[in-house]
């Protein structure tokens, strides 16, 4: 497995793979690797014939008050994981090699960037789309796989691929769960014991949401079942609870007449956890 610690290392490797006429994979990350960030490596390695990961913790995407500092870091670890798990190249650069000096282009979703987690954290989703393209423009994949964890990243990154041409496709991964349901994040670490027994109120009232969608429900009285079953975990604070078209993340009202994903933000003491899942009236 080879390291790249700069643009013009990774950019050869590539170069010369693609030289021999072989697909070229992408699995971005910002580390602290776990067995959910190596179901999306096990993905591209499923379908392409050379994959790189890359792990950088991108300042521009979290805010003043967010825990950029404390994200949790293992670079060694992370190493020895995606190496098993027969990554090609590794692509982890500095902050200074990443942006450079005196840098001033952005990218950003206008649409989707201010809704939803959007609104809750400024300017998270232009830092995500502004090095998501730095990626795809230092590696040229042919695809690149995310998580449906991060179902608002995930919609943004496929509009903006599809609305700027980028010649590659976005492949997504089913949301990996601990054995009791709770989604799996490098922030669990951070929870207390009762905080992470009280996390899994999160996928409880997603389940819940599911069950009672299949019946057609009203979209108010899902968010109330969700808001429920939530308030078991009193040591959460709930952030936002919606429910939005499974598509094009627009506003649902009345009925449940279409596939609709549940959106979830909760925060414990400094983590915050976000889930999902889509849920549609039985057909």
């Amino acid at each position: 497995m080879k390291i790249c610690r700069t643009r013009a290392d990774l950019r050869d490797a590539v170069r010369g793979w693609k030289r021999a006429g072989t697909s070229v994979g992408l699995v971005p990350t910002m580390g602290y690797l776990h067995e959910g960030h190596l179901g999306l490596v096990r993905m591209a390695r499923e379908k392409a014939d050379r994959v790189v990961a890359s792990i950088f913790v991108n300042p521009t995407q979290f805010g003043e008050a967010e825990d950029l500092d404390s994200y949790p870091r293992d670079e060694a670890r992370d190493f020895e994981l995606l190496q098993a798990e027969g990554v090609d190249a590794v692509f982890a650069p500095e902050v200074a090699e990443m942006y450079g000096a005196g840098g001033d282009t952005y990218v950003e979703v206008p649409g989707l960037s201010g809704i939803l987690q959007g609104a809750l954290r400024p300017g998270h989703f232009r830092g995500v789309a502004t090095v998501v393209t730095k990626l795809f423009n230092i590696v040229t994949p042919d695809f690149a796989v995310f998580g449906e964890k991060d179902y608002q990243q995930l919609t943004l990154i496929r509009q903006m691929v599809r609305d700027l041409d980028m010649p590659l496709e976005i492949l997504a991964h089913p949301t990996v769960r601990e054995p009791d349901g709770l989604a799996m994040s490098s922030r669990n670490v951070r929870l207390s014991a009762e905080q992470r027994r009280e996390a899994v109120a999160l996928s409880r009232s997603l389940a819940a949401a599911e069950d009672l969608a299949r019946t057609g429900a009203d979209v108010a009285a899902l968010e109330r079942a969700v808001r429920d079953e939530l308030a078991e975990a009193p040591s959460g604070k709930v952030e936002s609870v919606d429910i939005r078209d499974a598509e094009t993340l627009g506003p649902l009202s009345g009925p449940l007449d279409r596939p609709a994903v549940v959106l979830l933000a909760v925060r414990f003491g400094s983590v915050l956890l976000i889930d999902q899942r889509v849920v549609a009236p039985a057909s």
